[in-house]
């Protein structure tokens, strides 16, 4: 479902989808309509390139399911990964100094935060502590106790919870008290990240267009969280689900059908019709 080239004749080029409420429906799967409306924009030259929040453990498996060969953006920015090659060509890690000052910041603020974190590499696992309150489904997380672990190896990203805190509430007090030490986004229900300083889905993806000759003014993007404001400020046209969070609807310039109802599809539809 990826290609290598593009044809100026596209309206888009680069056709960038976020992963969880966009391309994925809720239980994981991508329905056969938005397979088959990516694969006809591809066949015609645009390119597709899968931009995540999740490590690339925790994406891999949907990107073989997809029969995606070609480039994902991963990590929340932080790794651009070949897909086609099971290769990570590229990895920003989280400094931990930082991160344990923007902690120690934050729950002077908050008080006593649930954590987990992402450990870097194509094999790194996800540490959830004690409280922390672990999505269900099928991705693997592994448990701690001791707090010396989270800090044990390599980073991509911190997650964070309060027992009573909203999320948006949290992400703010978060970037207000720590955001000159690292990056703050909300990516979803319960999902508040720590990440460093600067990265957003914009670097990832600006990172793996270039490797194909692409820049922000051939693509379109898809999303649904705040995490996916920056890319929709890289991108020439910016797509948001209908169920997605407010902010990022204020800066979309579409709004399309829910990702249980084909949303993407249907725009890919119009933009690139069956020959």
């Amino acid at each position: 479902m990826s290609s290598d080239g593009g044809s100026p004749s596209l309206p888009y080029q680069l056709i960038a989808t976020d992963l969880d409420g966009t391309l994925l429906r809720g239980d994981e799967t991508v329905s056969q309509r938005s397979r088959d409306a990516l694969a006809a924009a591809t066949a015609a030259g645009a390119s597709h390139i899968v931009v995540t929040g999740r490590a690339v453990p925790w994406v891999r498996h949907i990107l073989d399911d997809l029969g995606y060969r070609g480039l994902a953006v991963c990590g929340q920015g932080g790794q651009v990964y070949h897909a086609g090659e099971h290769r990570l060509l590229t990895s920003v890690t989280l400094d931990r100094q930082l991160a344990g000052l923007a902690l120690a910041k934050i729950e002077a603020e908050t008080g006593p935060l649930a954590l987990a974190a992402s450990r870097d590499g194509l094999e790194g696992e996800v540490l959830a502590g004690p409280g922390y309150r672990v999505q269900e489904g099928p991705l693997p997380v592994v448990p701690f106790e001791d707090p010396a672990e989270l800090w044990s190896a390599p980073l991509n990203k911190i997650y964070l919870q309060h027992p009573e805190l909203g999320d948006d509430e949290l992400a703010r007090v978060a970037l207000e008290v720590a955001g000159h030490f690292v990056g703050v986004t909300m990516a979803g229900e319960g999902i508040v990240e720590l990440l460093p300083l600067g990265l957003t889905k914009a670097t990832g993806l600006s990172l793996a267009a270039r490797r194909l000759g692409l820049t922000g003014a051939d693509t379109i993007a898809f999303g649904d969280m705040p995490n996916d404001i920056p890319m929709f400020g890289w991108a020439a046209y910016g797509v948001a689900m209908a169920g997605a969070h407010d902010e990022l609807k204020a800066v979309a310039d579409e709004v399309t059908a829910s990702n249980e109802e084909d949303g993407i599809a249907l725009v890919l539809e119009r933009l690139f019709p069956a020959a």
